[in-house]
């Protein structure tokens, strides 16, 4: 695993590499590690059968599974809340924070968007029993805050929840004031070194998807973190203002 540090004042945030294996190779993914004074928090948990790779990714910064206090997770999609169960199982009190419109289905109450049938045959059986496995754990999932579009969470001097619906009903991105830095979660895309906007085949309600990235222009950027794609650091805030006119 890779560590990419973000050394800024008032910010300790390391960028995990884990890889997910698709028929075409290996599909790198960036979950986000934060220290903060009181514990560890994840920002989404990678893909299912992630687990070792996670813990392993963590303990190469030096943080066992117990320095974990919370997990805040982007959206429900599996490549993200992939390891909750595990991690819930294997840490005692671990808080749960996600949107208010993602927790039915992070909750089991409602079925995963995009976890059909059709994606649950392209799993290997020994992933796709994993997955039955969390599936069967979310009802008895906790969430320990419920997130608005506005909150403003008290972690590295503040980041502002900002709701991008489209991708999924409560997709969420994270922006960073005093590092002015956005965790883009699925909202946009690293592709051949530009950045995107959210990958239409996974994207439910792509018009929403595009109106949501106009909830993004105005922010002063340094840096994009995108699940899919890693960091964009070439004028990004006006990229960003560029894929919303799409939107009009």
């Amino acid at each position: 695993m890779i560590r990419k540090p973000m050394n800024h004042q008032t910010t300790d945030l390391t960028v995990l590499h884990l890889s997910i294996p698709t028929p075409s190779g290996d599909n790198p993914i960036y979950p986000v590690m934060l220290r903060d004074e009181d514990g560890i928090t994840l920002v989404d948990t990678g893909m299912i059968g992630q687990f070792a790779g996670l813990e392993s990714a963590l303990e190469q910064e030096g943080v066992q599974l117990a320095d974990v206090k919370r997990i805040i997770l982007t959206h429900q999609d599996i490549d993200h809340i992939g390891n909750l169960g595990a991690l819930l199982d294997a840490i005692p009190g671990l808080e749960v924070w996600a949107h208010a419109d993602e927790v039915p289905y992070i909750k089991g109450e409602k079925p995963l968007i995009k976890f059909t049938a059709e994606r649950r045959a392209l799993l290997p059986a020994p992933v796709l029993a994993q997955a039955d496995q969390l599936l069967s754990q979310l009802p008895e999932i906790e969430i320990s805050r419920i997130l608005e579009d506005g909150d403003m969470l008290p972690l590295q001097g503040g980041i502002q929840v900002i709701h991008t619906p489209g991708h999924t009903p409560g997709h969420i991105c994270l922006y960073f004031r005093e590092s002015q830095f956005l965790l883009a979660a699925d909202a946009l895309r690293v592709v051949d070194d530009e950045l995107v906007g959210p990958a239409p085949p996974a994207t439910p309600d792509m018009p929403e998807a595009l109106r949501s990235l106009k909830r993004l222009t105005g922010l002063k950027l340094n840096k994009v973190l995108c699940y899919h794609g890693g960091e964009y650091t070439k004028e990004p805030a006006e990229h960003i203002a560029k894929l919303a006119e799409s939107a009009d």
